[in-house]
């Protein structure tokens, strides 16, 4: 047990720099993952929002106005104004596919614009069309 203890009796110094490394290292990755962790956040809005409009689109049959209004009010409550790219626009008949693609520019940096790169964040749907048109 003694054997155990030895090293940490010894009083040259030694350990104060790999104590200052390790808290270095330790705050070098809180600081990554406090700069990275809103680009996830930001996927998940963008994911969210490509799957209401989709289900919004099927359950309407139909790309415009109610997709539209779908859009503004998920924008609103995102905080987030992504890119909005649909298959096909107008009446969907039923059991017809349609896609749409949401896309989202972020900035992501570890210190400012020191190390800063853009990323593009996508979010895809699919689904099929609910309504018969006549």
């Amino acid at each position: 047990m003694r054997e155990l203890l030895k090293p940490l009796k010894n009083n040259r110094g030694e350990g104060y720099i790999d104590v200052v490394v390790l808290v270095l290292c330790a705050m070098l990755v809180i600081a990554l993952a406090v700069n990275v962790f809103p680009t996830y956040i930001a996927k998940q809005k963008v994911d969210t929002i490509a799957t209401e409009l989709i289900r919004e689109a099927e359950i309407a049959g139909q790309v415009g106005a109610e997709t539209s209004r779908r859009e503004q009010f998920l924008v609103e409550k995102t905080g987030i104004d992504p890119e909005v790219n649909w298959s096909h626009t107008g009446k969907i008949q039923l059991n017809e596919e349609i896609s749409v693609i949401v896309t989202y520019p972020m900035e992501i940096g570890l210190f400012g614009d020191f190390g800063s790169f853009p990323v593009t964040l996508r979010g895809e749907a699919m689904g099929k069309s609910e309504v018969y048109w006549k």
